[in-house]
């Protein structure tokens, strides 16, 4: 049997009119934690939610609140976001140029740090970062865009990914972002993620918690 998936519903897919009653039905959900995509318009086409957004949610919730940065900018931004109330930081290899410093700050600001990947980086690029990381997510869509459909190639990274954590005793999560639904959670699992971030396949649904034990229960079937 597999292990169980952890579900971080995306709030970017939930009703932006009411977010705070979106929050209290995520808290009775069983949702392991809250994800929030910050979009700046350069990196990604999309200009979304940023600082004051996550200083409000911190306020009114005490789940955890996982938070990707799609920014150009992440070297002179990041800290932002940790004291607005990021409990995991993730940022793109892509724009950021001191990584490891960034990683390295994270961690000593007590938060866990994420690195995300998009479909066409390989995960061999952050190599000499793993060992410092809590997390990785690796983008299965393109960024920029919710309710976009899975795409399936980045499958053989995620399972070498997996591959190689095992090898070196390495302690990081997978984290798999785009096109998530009960639909392929057992396949991820199988390939060795351990949380997913779901949009439609939560708010699409009236019952929060429905949802998410669908996905949950999908990923450890046999």
């Amino acid at each position: 049997m597999n292990k169980e998936l952890k579900v971080s519903p995306s709030i970017a897919a939930g009703n932006l009119m009411r977010l705070e009653d979106e929050v209290r039905k995520l808290e009775m959900s069983g949702a392991d934690s809250i994800h929030f995509d910050v979009m700046d318009g350069h990196f990604v086409p999309l200009l979304t939610i940023g600082i004051p957004f996550i200083e409000q949610m911190r306020k009114i919730t005490s789940m955890h609140l996982d938070v990707h940065i799609m920014v150009t900018n992440p070297d002179f931004s990041f800290e932002n976001y940790l004291a607005a109330g990021a409990d995991t930081l993730s940022f793109h290899i892509e724009t950021s140029l001191h990584p490891h410093r960034i990683c390295t700050k994270i961690k000593d600001a007590g938060k866990r740090a994420g690195i995300a990947l998009n479909p066409a980086t390989h995960w061999k690029d952050i190599e000499y970062l793993l060992p410092t990381l809590d997390q990785v997510t690796l983008m299965t869509v393109n960024p920029g865009f919710s309710r976009q459909a899975h795409i399936p190639s980045v499958h053989k990274k995620i399972l070498e990914l997996s591959k190689f954590r095992g090898e070196n005793n390495l302690k990081f999560d997978i984290m798999i972002d785009g096109g998530v639904s009960h639909e392929n959670a057992n396949t991820l699992a199988k390939l060795g993620v351990d949380i997913v971030v779901a949009g439609g396949a939560v708010f699409n649904f009236e019952d929060y918690k429905e949802a998410i034990a669908k996905i949950k229960k999908a990923s450890s079937s046999n």
